[in-house]
């Protein structure tokens, strides 16, 4: 079930809050009880489009419960370091099995000449999410950071809870364990919720889904042209940024309408002025679980040798190409990144630290240098195979023959040509700015008061009619899956 579906918006969500708020909550005050609504909600939820990996999933939550109970039992013994190793092998065995066995076989083959036999194994929708978040759940009680939840049921909420369930953001056990037991529900909670849930489904169906019709085109062989290739990687550069942070911005507005407060997971990544600010805006959830969890232990960026930094630097980004699929793509995706942040750390590091008081035209080229890195890794990305990025590269550069200009360029720019302004335009941090200027001008006078209550009135209404809008188009196109189901 996608939240850009009608049956979503109008179905499940509607009779799921009908339950928490007028069923639960009044008649069954204990928390615990809503608790197990919303437990029940998300296996359901998640049992409409993988029911057979539901199983897969209360596996997980069973056996992360008993190795949490088992830490916080036998806490000053080694076997708390047994349970957890032994928690550590189950969940990176379970999301191995599932993601990563049949690339292996077939490398092995491929490499060593080895006739393994090759599973077909379909990969359950967001397991890598839910995996990094179990393993977040022992790390933290582990480390005294949170403590073992003795209910089974708390467990799977925290790991099966439907708006962050299927793509992120990863939801750290410390920032939520207090919420599963004290949350408080309030109306302008809920009203924040609603709002940000309408904003970010805008960002998935009316600028990620037109960006994808692009970017789909020019990657399935129709890049026929230079300024083709260069819009079609310009497209879905638009297209991963407004469809992951629309999902994490329906997922945020989700769990706030119930009491939950979500930490963010993107901050205008696009503003960005080197590859390190970029991973410090882009993901963050991921970014911060690889270094709290990875980097940090590792020794982190203390450690006495540069080439001790640099292995940990390798790890942490070979991991993250690893962790997003099982194909050389993304692990060359992941070490791409690698390569630049090494030079940014090792050899640029005074200038990126005095890149955001540089002249206009230095941080100008900084931030050319930024979006140019960034757009190629998204290539990388985006293509099936390496040897199909490099041919998408070098029709950018006029590879292979292909002319300079094509009819297919100028019909996606005339057809699409506002969506992609749009795009561009709000992957910048206009909203903060408006809103700030509106703070602003409600401290004012009292008619600028008078007509602050009148947009305080509109600002609903105008959220209402977002909604609607994006039901037009959801009713209307066909093309709607979100990218990061895939991982």
């Amino acid at each position: 079930m996608l939240f850009s579906s009608t049956l979503f918006i109008y179905g499940f969500l509607p009779a799921v809050l009908i339950l928490y708020y007028a069923v639960f909550r009044p008649f069954l005050k204990k928390i615990s009880y809503r608790n197990v609504l919303l437990f029940a909600a998300s296996i359901f939820f998640y049992a409409w489009g993988e029911p057979r990996f539901v199983f897969v999933m209360l596996l997980s939550i069973a056996a992360n419960w008993y190795f949490a109970l088992m830490i916080s039992r036998y806490r000053e013994t080694k076997r708390a370091r047994l349970m957890l190793v032994l928690s550590l092998l189950f969940n990176l065995g379970v999301i191995f099995i599932f993601k990563y066995l049949m690339f292996f076989c077939e490398n092995i083959n491929m490499l060593a000449g080895g006739s393994l036999n090759v599973p077909v194994i379909d990969l359950p929708i967001g397991i890598s999410f839910f995996t990094f978040q179990s393993i977040s759940y022992i790390a933290d009680v582990y480390r005294k950071k949170g403590r073992a939840q003795k209910n089974i049921l708390n467990v799977g909420l925290y790991i099966a809870f439907f708006p962050q369930l299927v793509a992120g953001p990863i939801v750290r056990y410390q920032t939520v364990a207090e919420q599963i037991m004290n949350r408080k529900e309030t109306l302008s909670d809920f009203s924040y919720g609603f709002c940000r849930f309408v904003a970010g489904l805008a960002k998935k169906v009316l600028i990620a889904n037109q960006m994808a019709l692009i970017a789909d085109a020019a990657f399935t062989g129709h890049a026929s042209s230079v300024m083709t290739a260069w819009l079609g990687a310009a497209a879905y550069t638009l297209q991963i940024y407004f469809d992951f942070s629309g999902y994490s911005d329906m997922a945020i507005g989700l769990g706030r309408m119930f009491g939950f407060k979500f930490l963010e997971n993107f901050n205008y990544p696009y503003i960005s002025k080197s590859i390190t600010e970029f991973w410090r805006r882009w993901h963050m959830s991921l970014g911060t679980w690889f270094r709290d969890y990875v980097y940090i232990p590792m020794g982190g960026s203390r450690v006495e040798s540069r080439a001790r930094l640099i292995l940990n630097l390798f790890v942490v980004w070979l991991l993250t190409g690893v962790w997003h699929g099982a194909s050389w793509n993304f692990i060359v995706w992941g070490l791409y990144y690698f390569v630049f942040l090494v030079l940014e750390k090792m050899i640029y590091p005074d200038a990126l630290k005095n890149a955001t008081s540089a002249p206009v035209k230095t941080r100008a080229l900084w931030h050319v240098y930024t979006m140019a890195v960034v757009m190629f890794g998204w290539v990388l990305f985006r293509a099936d195979t390496l040897s199909g990025a490099l041919s998408y590269i070098a029709a950018m550069f006029g590879g292979a023959g292909v002319p300079f200009v094509s009819d297919d360029f100028l019909m996606f720019v005339s057809e699409k040509r506002w969506y992609l302004i749009f795009g561009a335009v709000l992957s910048c941090p206009l909203a903060p700015f408006i809103s700030e200027k509106l703070t602003a001008f409600r401290e004012q006078s009292a008619p600028r008061r008078a007509l602050s209550l009148a947009a305080d009135i509109a600002y609903p209404a105008a959220y209402a009619a977002l909604l609607l809008l994006c039901t037009a188009f959801l009713l209307k196109n066909t093309y709607n899956p979100f990218i990061y189901f895939n991982f």
